[in-house]
C-alpha cells in the first residue's frame, strides 16, 4: 500500500469509485494529525477500533461519522500507510470573547446567560450555523421588552490559535407601547371597567416605571385569565374569549390590542351536593363547601371549596385527592346545580423528610420544627404547619415545601424543605472624641443562628460617659430534645448626665437573670423567668427633687429579685415579614419579698395580620403595659414606661410621650402605658419581594403616671408612611411620620429608623 491510498471520502459516502477501497488489514499504529485544542486521546475515544483490530471501510466510516459528530471538527479524513491509520483533524475554532456593542436595556452578562442556554458561550466551540439561533434568541429577550424594532448584525473576527471573537452589534430601536386595547363584545360590564381589571394599559404617569404599556404574550394571556375570572366570579359561567388581535404599526412603535368576548348569562346557584369516595367525612366535607345554593355563581368561592376539600383529604392521609366539580345548567331557568365529584385516591406515606438550601443552618435546627413525621402518614396540615414553624425562626429569606411521589411507589412521597438562608447576624461598631467625653467606643454583636445552631447570642459595649453598658444575652430554644428553651442575661447599665452637665445624679444598674420557656402547643408557650438586679443612685444638691425623694425612700442602693410569667401565643406565617396570623403576649412580673423593692408590672400584646390580598397585608398592633409599688412604696423610677418613636408612636421624639414632664420639659415617664399601630403594607411598585414592603400607618398612645387612669383625651395620634427591609444586617424600617394632634409642649421628629425588630 502507498501512502496516498485514501479511504475516508470512501467510508463516508459508500459511494466512491471501487479503486478508491481498501481491502481490509490489521492495524498496526494509529496515528492522529492536526490537533491543537483537543487532546489526541479525545479522537481515540471516539474510533470504533484498536491497534490490533481489523480495519474495514464500514469501519472507517463509522469512525468519521463518529468524530464529525462529536462536534468538535469540521473536516476529519483518514489515510493509510502501510499497515498505519492516519487520522488527520481539523479543529472548529474555539470561542475566544463574546461582545456586545449598543445594549442599553440589559446586563451584558443577562445576554451571554440567554446565549449560554442555547449552547454559545466563551470557550466552547464555534459553529456558524449557531450565529442565527443566537440572534433570533438575543430579539426573543428585546421582544419581552416591547422593542419591536431591534435589529442584530453579528460580526466574527478570527483569531490566533484557532480562535474567533464574536461581537454582536444591537440597534434597540425604540420601545413599541401600546397605543389602544379595546374589548368587543362586552355589554354587563362597560369597557372602561373592564380595562382596570388588567395589566396591560396605555402610556400614563407611572408606566414608564411599571412597564405595564409594554405589550408582552406572557402579559396578554395573565390578563386574559383575569377577565375570565372577574366575569365567572360574577355568575357569567360561559364567558369565553372567542379571539385576540395584536397588530403593531410600520414604524413598530404603536401596538393594538383588540379583545372579541362572548359573555353569556348570568347564573345563580341552584344545589350543590358531594359524590364519590367520602370516606366517611361526609360532615366535615360540606363544611368546607363556601358555594351555597341561592347565591350567584362565583367561580372563586367554587375552586375555594374544592381546594378546602383536597385540603381535608390530604389531612388525613390523601395526599393525591381529586375533587372535580360537575356543573348541570339550566339555560331557561339561568340557574347552574353542582355534584362535586371526590377521589380521594390512594392513602400516601411519608419516605423521608429532606432538607435543602442550609449551607450555613444545621439540618437538625429545620427539622427539629417538622410536625410531618418520617413513616406516618401525610398530613398536609402539619406540612403547612411546620413550614409556617420554619419560616417563624427567622434565619430564612424563604421557605418552600413540596411534597413530590416517589417513583415507582404510588403509596409514598417526600416532603421537601427548600429555604433560602439570609444574613443573621448584626454588628455594630462606632468610634468618637470630643472634649468633654474624650474617647466613645460603641459595638454590638448579636447572631440569632450562632454556628448555624439555632442559638442566639449577643453582645453589648457603650463607653460613652453618658451611657455606658455592658451586657451579654444568650437563649438556647432547645434546651432540651422536648423543646424547652433556656436564656440568660447579665449587664450594666449606667446613665451619668452630671459628666455633661446635664443634670446632678446618676443612675447605675447592675443584674443578671434566667429563664426557661416551655411549649405547651405548637402555638403556645409559657416562660418563667427569674432575675436579681441592684440600682445605685447618686444625688447632689441640684438633683431632680423625685431623684432625691427616691433616695429618701430607699437609700443610695436598693436592689429587687423578680420572677416573671409570660404567655405567648403565635400563628404567624413568618417571624419577619408575616402576612397573616397572630402573635399574643401577655406577661407579669413581681418582685419577690427577699430583698428591698416591692412592685409589679403587668403587660398584654396583641398582634393581627390579615392577607387583603397575593400583595397587601394589614397589621394590626395594640399593648398595654401597667406597673404599681406595693407594700408602701411606689414602683421604681427605672421602672417607668416610655412612648414615643418607632415600636410605639412615631412622628414623636422617642421616649418623649407623657402627661408630665419636669421643669425642662422632658418626659418623666409613666407607670402605665397604651399604644396602638396600624399598618398597610405593599411590595414595591412591579414586584413581589416580601423582604422589602412599603407601609402606611396610623399610631397612638401615651404614658400616665402613677395614680393617673388613661384616657382618650391624652392619647396622641400619627400618620405617616415608611419602608421595611430585611436587610444584611437586621431588619431595618424607616418611616416618616406626622403629629395629628401634638400639644405645645410635645417634642416631635419627622424622620425615624429602628434596626432590629418590631412592629
Amino acid at each position: 500500500m502507498t501512502r496516498s491510498r485514501i479511504a475516508a471520502a470512501v467510508a463516508a459516502a459508500c459511494m466512491m469509485p471501487a479503486a478508491y477501497a481498501v481491502d481490509p488489514f490489521v492495524i498496526k499504529d494509529i496515528r492522529v494529525e492536526g490537533v491543537q485544542r483537543t487532546e489526541p486521546g479525545t479522537v481515540f475515544s471516539y474510533l470504533p477500533f484498536r491497534i490490533g483490530d481489523s480495519y474495514s471501510d464500514d469501519k472507517g466510516a463509522a469512525a468519521i461519522r463518529a468524530l464529525y459528530g462529536a462536534g468538535f471538527y469540521r473536516d476529519v479524513r483518514l489515510e493509510v500507510e502501510g499497515e498505519t491509520l492516519v487520522v488527520t483533524v481539523e479543529e472548529r475554532p474555539a470561542i475566544s470573547s463574546i461582545n456586545f456593542s449598543g445594549a442599553k436595556e440589559f446586563e451584558a452578562d443577562k445576554l451571554k446567560q440567554a446565549l449560554r442556554d442555547i449552547g454559545i458561550a466563551e470557550a466552547r466551540t464555534f459553529d456558524r450555523g449557531q450565529l442565527d439561533r443566537a440572534e433570533q434568541e438575543l430579539k426573543r429577550l428585546y421582544l419581552s421588552r416591547g422593542k419591536y424594532g431591534v435589529n442584530i448584525s453579528t460580526t466574527v473576527t478570527p483569531q490566533e490559535r484557532n480562535r474567533v471573537a464574536i461581537n454582536f452589534t444591537i440597534d434597540e430601536g425604540e420601545i413599541a407601547t401600546i397605543k389602544q386595547i379595546h374589548i368587543v363584545g362586552a355589554q354587563a360590564f362597560s369597557e372602561s371597567d373592564l380595562l382596570k381589571e388588567i395589566q396591560l394599559t396605555t402610556p400614563g404617569w407611572f408606566t414608564w416605571f411599571s412597564k405595564r404599556d409594554q405589550y408582552s404574550k406572557q402579559k396578554l394571556t395573565a390578563d386574559l385569565e383575569t377577565l375570565k375570572s372577574f366575569y365567572l366570579n360574577r355568575g357569567y359561567l360561559e364567558f369565553n374569549v372567542e379571539s385576540t388581535q395584536v397588530s403593531i404599526t410600520p414604524d413598530k412603535r404603536d401596538i393594538y390590542i383588540t379583545v372579541s368576548i362572548t359573555e353569556g348569562q348570568k347564573y345563580k346557584v341552584s344545589d350543590v351536593k358531594l359524590a364519590g369516595d367520602l370516606l366517611d367525612k361526609r360532615d366535615e366535607l360540606e363544611k368546607a363547601l363556601l358555594i351555597k345554593p341561592g347565591e350567584t355563581f362565583n367561580g372563586q368561592v367554587l375552586n375555594d371549596s374544592i381546594k378546602k376539600i383536597n385540603e381535608i383529604m390530604g389531612n388525613y392521609g390523601y395526599a393525591f385527592s381529586n375533587a372535580n366539580a360537575s356543573p348541570d345548567i339550566d339555560r331557561e331557568k339561568s340557574t347552574v346545580a353542582f355534584t362535586i365529584i371526590v377521589d380521594p385516591g390512594r392513602r400516601v406515606y411519608v419516605r423521608r423528610v429532606n432538607i435543602a438550601g442550609n449551607a450555613r443552618t444545621r439540618d437538625e435546627v429545620v427539622r427539629r420544627e417538622s410536625r410531618q413525621l418520617e413513616g406516618g402518614y401525610f398530613d398536609g396540615e402539619r406540612v403547612r404547619q411546620s413550614r409556617d414553624r420554619i419560616d417563624r425562626l427567622g434565619f430564612f429569606e424563604e421557605v418552600k415545601v413540596d411534597s413530590p411521589a416517589v417513583a415507582g411507589a404510588p403509596d409514598l412521597l417526600d416532603v421537601n424543605y427548600t429555604v433560602k438562608e439570609r444574613a443573621t447576624g448584626t454588628l455594630n461598631v462606632g468610634a468618637g472624641f470630643s472634649s468633654t467625653d474624650k474617647l466613645v467606643l460603641t459595638a454590638s454583636i448579636s447572631q440569632n443562628n450562632l454556628f448555624g445552631t439555632g442559638n442566639s447570642l449577643s453582645f453589648e459595649v457603650n463607653t460613652s460617659k453618658v451611657n455606658r453598658t455592658f451586657a451579654i444575652s444568650q437563649t438556647n430554644p432547645y434546651f432540651t430534645v422536648d423543646g424547652i428553651s433556656q436564656g440568660f442575661d447579665i449587664y450594666t447599665r449606667t446613665y451619668n448626665p452630671s459628666s455633661l452637665n446635664l443634670g446632678d445624679y446618676k443612675v447605675r444598674s447592675t443584674g443578671l437573670g434566667t429563664r426557661f420557656g416551655f411549649p405547651v402547643s405548637d402555638f403556645n408557650t409559657i416562660v418563667f423567668g427569674v432575675n436579681a438586679e441592684n440600682t445605685d443612685i447618686t444625688v447632689g444638691s441640684a438633683s431632680p427633687s423625685r431623684y432625691k425623694q427616691y433616695v429618701d425612700l430607699f437609700g443610695n442602693s436598693s436592689s429587687g429579685a423578680t420572677t416573671s410569667i409570660a404567655w405567648i401565643n403565635d400563628t404567624r406565617d413568618s417571624g419577619l415579614a408575616p402576612t397573616r396570623g397572630r402573635y399574643g403576649r401577655t406577661s407579669f412580673e413581681v418582685t419577690l419579698p427577699v430583698l428591698d423593692l416591692r412592685y409589679y408590672r403587668a403587660s398584654a400584646q396583641q398582634q393581627w395580620f390579615k392577607p387583603l390580598s397575593d400583595s397587601f397585608t394589614l397589621a394590626l398592633n395594640g399593648q398595654v403595659d401597667y406597673g404599681k409599688g406595693f407594700g408602701g412604696k411606689p414602683l421604681p423610677l427605672f421602672k417607668y414606661y416610655y412612648a414615643g418613636g418607632i415600636g410605639t408612636v412615631r412622628g414623636f421624639e422617642p421616649g418623649s410621650l407623657t402627661t408630665q414632664r419636669d421643669s425642662n420639659g422632658y418626659s418623666l415617664g409613666g407607670a402605665s402605658r397604651i399604644f396602638g399601630n396600624a399598618e398597610f403594607l405593599f411590595p414595591l411598585p412591579g414586584t413581589k419581594d416580601r423582604t422589602v414592603r412599603l407601609f402606611t400607618f396610623l399610631d397612638g398612645g401615651n404614658t400616665f403616671p402613677e395614680g393617673e387612669s388613661p384616657s382618650f383625651s391624652n392619647l396622641r395620634f400619627s400618620t405617616g408612611f415608611g419602608i421595611s427591609w430585611l436587610s444584611p444586617v437586621g431588619p431595618l424600617k424607616l418611616s416618616l411620620g406626622r403629629p395629628l394632634n401634638a400639644k405645645p409642649d410635645d417634642r416631635k421628629q419627622l424622620f425615624q429608623f429602628q434596626l432590629g425588630t418590631g412592629f
